[in-house]
């Protein structure tokens, strides 16, 4: 019974994650995104990193501090991902929403695609290290550096 549950679980995840790095027909590129940041969690977790935003050619210094529910462990996460619809650079700091559920147990691959107040759209891939499982949304605080 437990095995079924954890493969419904895996497959659900699966679905999710394809569908959240995928980008909508009318967003536009405009930008690239790499990200390390550190997860530790047990029920409420919190997230804190940095990055490196590419945009018309420049590279500008970011800081990721988020909040994640549900979750569980300790994980290390490296992201790329490509930036959608960010038209003025002081646009993409905020808040972004992510839904996404995933789970990587000593190292994995997940997909998320996040959304900020100002209509900036940020598609990434990580790839986690640790035991982390996410089940609920996560906001993610950006700033600019």
């Amino acid at each position: 019974m437990l095995r079924r549950t954890m493969l419904g679980l895996l497959a659900a995840a699966s679905c999710s994650l394809a569908l959240a790095g995928s980008a909508a027909a009318d967003d536009v590129l405009t930008g690239k995104v790499q990200i390390e940041s550190t997860s530790i969690a047990l029920g409420i977790g919190v997230t804190w990193g940095d990055g490196v935003l590419t945009y018309e050619g420049q590279e500008y210094h970011f800081s990721v501090d988020g909040l994640s529910v549900v979750d569980l462990g300790v994980s290390s996460v490296t992201a790329t991902g490509e930036v959608y619809n960010l038209y003025n650079l002081s646009d993409f700091s905020g808040n972004y929403v992510a839904g996404q559920a995933g789970a990587a147990i000593g190292g994995g691959a997940a997909a998320s695609r996040m959304k900020n107040q100002n209509g900036v759209v940020i598609s990434l891939t990580s790839t986690q290290t640790g035991a982390k499982l996410t089940l609920a949304a996560e906001g993610v605080q950006i700033n600019l550096k």
